[in-house]
């Protein structure tokens, strides 16, 4: 049995809470959550649990706190941006959030998650403000989704392919399907594979 003082019982269960959540608290955060004046505070406490066995620490990450035996399933995915559920908007890429997520959560392996705005896959069950699990990929079948760049835009769409060209199709009777030109700008940039509705 590993005896703990309060504080660092304290400190073990915020960490277990935020890595359970999918959001392994920096050393900054810990040290403004429990009034230490300094990084180096919070990282002692760290360091101790580590020692202890109640977490694990992941070498060359920023936020590579987890929560021991989770190693197998979990995976480290960047929040890169937004994707349009409705016409395309721009993507603000350079995001530093991190989640930890239970791979089993989704179909293939993401890559990374994209914020989606908008309702236009609302009956593919793809809601405004979930985070959707992108796989990078240049090629899809006909009738998946999609996250898609379009002259300098990207939206999250079912992939149609038609003899006079591709579109991509909402599933929202409120919106139209976009007809990709000849001569747009326009890739795959990955698959869907599943979602994180946060509460």
């Amino acid at each position: 049995m590993i005896s703990l003082s309060p504080q660092r019982a304290a400190i073990l269960e915020f960490l277990r809470e935020r890595i359970a959540a999918g959001a392994p608290p920096s050393l900054a955060e810990i040290a403004e959550a429990f009034g230490f004046a300094s990084r180096n505070a919070a990282q002692k406490h760290v360091q101790a649990l580590v020692a202890a066995g109640l977490i694990e620490l992941q070498t060359g990450q920023k936020r590579g706190l987890r929560l021991p035996g989770q190693g197998d399933r979990m995976t480290a995915l960047p929040v890169l941006g937004r994707v349009a559920a409705g016409v395309p908007i721009g993507a603000d890429i350079g995001s530093d959030r991190v989640l930890w997520l239970d791979r089993s959560l989704f179909s293939l392996r993401p890559d990374y998650l994209l914020r989606v705005e908008g309702d236009s896959m609302i009956d593919d069950g793809i809601l405004d403000g979930d985070l959707v699990g992108v796989h990078r990929s240049r090629e899809a079948r006909d009738g998946q989704i999609v996250v898609a760049r379009l002259d300098d835009a990207i939206t999250i769409k079912r992939l149609e392919h038609r003899p006079a060209g591709v579109r991509l199709l909402p599933r929202n009777r409120a919106h139209a399907p976009i007809v990709v030109a000849a001569d747009a700008d326009f890739s795959i940039e990955g698959l869907y594979c599943g979602l994180l509705r946060q509460g």
